[in-house]
């Protein structure tokens, strides 16, 4: 059995706003078929609405004290990274047993994320994220990634919506014609798409931006106007079919294509993502000031440092009558759904990376090289020591 042996504890999630849980009941039922002893904190199911009996009654012990969950861990299953706990005035990493195993969103590459992962690699912990699971075939059933942009792409553009001041479809009335809201989505990836779709549904008229000539193929099939960008296709797609980092020639090349489709944009949603790596900054000061009053920006590529200039991580707020939303837990705002396809999601990841009571090691699987982030006190996530060395220079 993959996990006779081991404890796997799960805390409630204690970033500001986040509802997930990292397991269900069901997911619970097959950790404990496969041989794990389930440890889950009191409480950690009520943001997606999943009460403790049913934990219970799926195997689970329910633990009212988080230091006796932690401290008998031999893996910790969380949906976002460790947090300052205010509660107990002590970091989450602090609670972690030494040796022990952590498997959670980390998004390494991102500067605030930084000293959390010197504080797993100093407590020999080891870490894997999420975020780095590679987009291949075998990896389907476990790409929380995938899963979770979906989510969060749903929801930026019911967020746009939300926020706007005016209507989004063309609406004729009394007083005349209403013309549609003009939307802009930079990315056209997994989140793009469904930001693309909803915009659509809601009646907006929608622009894409996208260095990836597949990604826009896909835009353009659900109704979006590309925006041309003359990238040869060899620069633009790393592996994958994800989008490489652009040199500073051309990525101030696409920033200038950008602006003036930013300004005259009613809002605008930033996805655009390199994996493992710090987003691109692709929308500065300069663009935002010459939006037009009203106007939305919602950043969704945040958890790993946002493609806004003028995003400020996990607030909201009015810049120059321009409303910004830099949500780091967007999914969140979709609990009982998102919680349901991440706790599948994660039990797979699980089932391919323990076997028989053990982590597999090999550096040469690129699910697991692409997903290991802290081993033996070392930071190994090369995404991680290229943003950190940057950081330094």
């Amino acid at each position: 059995m993959n996990f006779k042996g081991l404890t796997i504890s799960v805390p409630k999630e204690i970033m500001p706003g986040e509802k997930r849980v990292a397991v269900t009941p069901e997911t619970v039922k097959q950790f404990t078929e496969l041989g794990a002893r389930m440890l889950f904190e009191k409480g950690a199911g009520e943001g997606s609405f999943l009460g403790d009996i049913l934990y219970q009654e799926a195997g689970a012990e329910v633990v009212q004290d988080v230091r006796k969950l932690y401290s008998e861990a031999d893996i910790v299953l969380k949906v976002k990274e460790p947090q300052f706990n205010e509660e107990l005035q002590r970091h989450e990493v602090e609670l972690f047993p030494e040796n022990s195993i952590l498997v959670t969103f980390l998004h390494p590459a991102n500067k605030a994320n930084h000293e959390m992962v010197r504080m797993l690699a100093r407590r020999n912990i080891t870490a894997f994220t999420l975020d780095g699971i590679p987009r291949i075939s075998r990896a389907q059933q476990m790409d929380t990634l995938t899963a979770m942009s979906t989510v969060a792409g749903y929801k930026a553009a019911i967020f746009a919506a939300y926020h706007l001041g005016s209507f989004i479809p063309m609406m004729p009335t009394s007083s005349g014609i209403i013309h549609p809201a003009q939307f802009l989505i930079i990315g056209a990836g997994v989140a793009g798409l469904q930001a693309i779709a909803t915009a659509k549904r809601l009646g907006a008229k929608v622009k894409v931006l996208d260095i990836r000539p597949d990604a826009n193929e896909q835009a353009q099939s659900l109704g979006a106007e590309i925006i041309s960008f003359d990238l040869p296709p060899e620069l633009a797609v790393g592996e994958g079919g994800y989008a490489r980092r652009l040199s500073a020639e051309w990525h101030a090349r696409e920033k200038e294509v950008l602006s003036p489709h930013v300004q005259e944009s009613d809002a605008v949603i930033l996805t655009a993502l390199i994996p493992g790596e710090i987003a691109p900054v692709l929308i500065d000061e300069p663009m935002i000031k010459g939006m037009k009053k009203g106007s939305v920006v919602i950043d969704i590529a945040i958890d790993q440092g946002g493609n806004c200039e003028m995003s400020r991580s996990g607030e909201e707020y009015n810049f120059e009558g321009v409303f910004i939303s830099a949500l780091k837990n967007v999914p969140a705002t979709l609990p009982i759904d998102s919680t349901h396809m991440f706790a599948r999601n994660i039990l797979n990841y699980m089932k391919y990376i323990v076997e028989e009571g053990k982590t597999r090691d090999d550096p040469d699987d690129e699910i697991i090289s692409g997903t290991l982030v802290t081993k033996a006190g070392q930071i190994v996530h090369k995404g991680a020591l290229l943003a950190m060395n940057k950081d330094t220079n």
